[in-house]
């Protein structure tokens, strides 16, 4: 009953994570850099802490007692993460929620597995699962394998992703992404795909605080909504910086102010974006508290994103219009992608 409270969380997660850019859709004569911001804001910065507050009171005082190299390492990774947040919007912008979360969750879910392991092996941690262990067992193995075939999903989804474009430019192919480039969009989804991954570690790298508000007597089950907090203000810190300096670039500070848009339309669609960003994290705190296994929890709520937002690019008719080789070749794309999320996940289980 545990392990399937885990999976229900697990899903819950995915949804809110696969759902949560339909609400930019509705914004409107706002620059990109500044709705990202505004629901960044949501998502880092104010529902975080308060989700803390509910969960763990004494959040403040648990961060204030756990070692600076436990804040410095967690705030390092949220750090990198934000670039890889950065990047997701603009895969998503240029690919659509179909191909992007395909292409970018696939790269997050083999790394996401694997960063981990590449740390306990250079640093010699006692305890975990390094990646000379990976190499020396079977599960491991399954793992790299997993890795493999995660990146011949991806190849599909790309090639997938070249017939539409081609299709798109004679005519063929009433596109929906209005913004569609493929060269671009598999760029920084591979980016964004990589330094993702550092989500996962920093969650690692929090441990300590989560397992001091457990000590603290407060419910495991929402034990890492005070890592959440320290690993969030790496994810603000850098798309704070990036937003400002597009406004600055392109003059796009008078969104924020600006009558002649529907200022508080906008402001609540980017909100509500921001919070059902979050919603992912706080539901996958509390299936990883349930099945206990942090690197198949990550590979589990990949899994979940990936196939919520293919629903929803279904639904959005984002490959409506595309011949027969095309759907064929993002679904075989897709199902590799789960396949092999399917075996980093067994195969970390059984490591």
């Amino acid at each position: 009953m545990t392990a399937v409270l885990g999976i229900v969380f697990h899903f819950i997660g995915g949804f809110a994570s696969g759902s949560f850019y339909l609400p930019f859709k509705k914004i409107k004569d706002w620059s990109w850099e500044s709705y990202w911001l505004v629901g960044g804001l949501f998502s880092w910065l104010v529902v975080p802490p308060l989700a803390a507050a509910l969960t763990i009171p004494a959040f403040a005082s648990v961060i204030s007692f756990t070692p600076i190299h436990v804040i410095a390492l967690t705030y390092l990774m949220g750090t990198l993460w934000g670039i890889g947040g950065l990047t997701y919007g603009l895969g998503i912008r240029y690919l659509g929620m179909s191909l992007g979360n395909s292409v970018t969750l696939g790269y997050c879910a083999a790394f996401g597995a694997l960063i981990p392991s590449i740390y306990y092996a250079i640093n010699h941690v006692d305890g975990k699962v390094s990646f000379h262990d990976l190499l020396a067992s079977n599960g491991g193995r399954l793992v790299l394998l997993g890795v493999l075939v995660c990146l011949a999903g991806i190849a599909l989804c790309g090639y997938a992703g070249m017939i539409k474009e081609k299709t798109s430019e004679s005519g063929g192919q009433n596109n929906s992404i209005v913004e569609f480039n493929l060269f671009k969009g598999l760029g920084v989804a591979t980016i964004s795909g990589i330094l993702s991954a550092c989500f996962n570690f920093g969650i690692e790298a929090g441990k300590p605080m989560a397992e001091m508000a457990v000590q603290a007597g407060y419910n495991p089950l929402f034990q890492n909504n005070v890592t959440y907090v320290v690993l969030l203000w790496g994810g603000l810190t850098t798309n704070l910086v990036w937003c400002i300096f597009l406004n600055f670039k392109n003059g796009s500070f008078k969104n924020y102010t600006d009558s002649k848009t529907r200022l508080s339309s906008n402001y609540l669609f980017a909100a509500l974006a921001g919070t059902t960003w979050f919603l992912q994290f706080f539901f996958y705190g509390m299936g990883e508290s349930k099945l206990g296994n942090g690197a198949s929890s990550w590979i589990l709520h990949m899994a979940f994103i990936i196939l919520i937002s293919n629903i929803w690019g279904i639904l959005l008719k984002e490959w409506s219009g595309v011949n027969q080789k095309t759907k064929l070749a993002i679904t075989a794309g897709i199902l590799t992608i789960v396949l092999s999320v399917v075996l980093v996940g067994y195969g970390n289980s059984i490591s």
